[in-house]
């Protein structure tokens, strides 16, 4: 392009003349966050938080922290409860261009719908989330047999694109319905810190989680018990 050329020799003459060119200033589109945060961004907000590897979680009065382990002691998963709402978690590695929860949402829509439950796209506090209906298992009572029953359970996912991350939240119970209800939950969801770590890993693989020393002491005795998972004790009934 000839203005591209005649610039160019432009700004070399200057400079051959001691005159810097004038700075160029490229705009970056940033997007202003209250959380989740990567943890080369997280703020001094005072917030205790328990270092489960990947995920920093917030401890919170009246909130219960649970971590689900298998039989090595693997963390697999992690909740926040508040009376009868959850919230679950997960972290996995992502592109670096972000983009994931774009694909992730469609594909939980597109199965929701193919086992007769209902997911919509609606906009929320972290941005576009899913709400609606999935289909759940019911817990077995001991001494139960047949199929497992199935029923049908309000829901709304979550998911921020951070970076080389992607942090997915499952609300179910009564904050999935009662925007009053899902508040304080909400708001553990923006309190969580991501660590993602500069291992090189496959896209939508699950970055690792851990336990504190003291938690894996208590969730081995609670193996021992025949027990596969438990909550993280702290504070006036907070995870800790």
């Amino acid at each position: 392009m000839p203005f591209g050329r005649r610039r160019n020799r432009i700004d070399r003459s200057l400079r051959e003349r001691g005159v810097p060119p004038e700075p160029q200033v490229r705009e970056r589109e940033e997007t202003a966050t209250d959380g989740p945060w990567d943890v080369a961004d997280v703020p001094d907000d005072g917030v205790p938080r328990v270092d489960l590897g990947a995920l920093r979680l917030p401890a919170i009065g009246g909130m219960e922290l649970r971590v689900d382990v298998n039989a090595q002691q693997q963390v697999v998963g992690a909740s926040l409860r508040q009376g009868d709402s959850m919230l679950q978690l997960s972290v996995f590695a992502a592109p670096r261009a972000g983009g994931l929860w774009d694909e992730v949402r469609a594909e939980l829509a597109r199965s929701a719908s193919g086992q007769g439950a209902s997911l919509q796209e609606v906009e929320g506090p972290f941005g576009t989330e899913l709400a609606g209906t999935v289909l759940m298992p019911v817990v077995a009572q001991p001494g139960q047999t047949g199929a497992p029953q199935v029923v049908r359970r309000a829901a709304r996912f979550l998911g921020v694109d951070g970076p080389r991350w992607f942090l997915r939240g499952t609300l179910t119970g009564p904050a999935a319905e009662d925007p009053e209800q899902a508040t304080a939950l909400e708001e553990a969801f923006g309190a969580v810190v991501v660590v993602r770590g500069s291992q090189p890993m496959p896209v939508r693989d699950q970055l690792p989680l851990t336990l504190p020393p003291q938690a894996a002491e208590q969730m081995a005795r609670q193996q021992a018990a025949g027990r596969p998972g438990g909550s993280l004790p702290g504070p006036s009934g907070a995870a800790g």
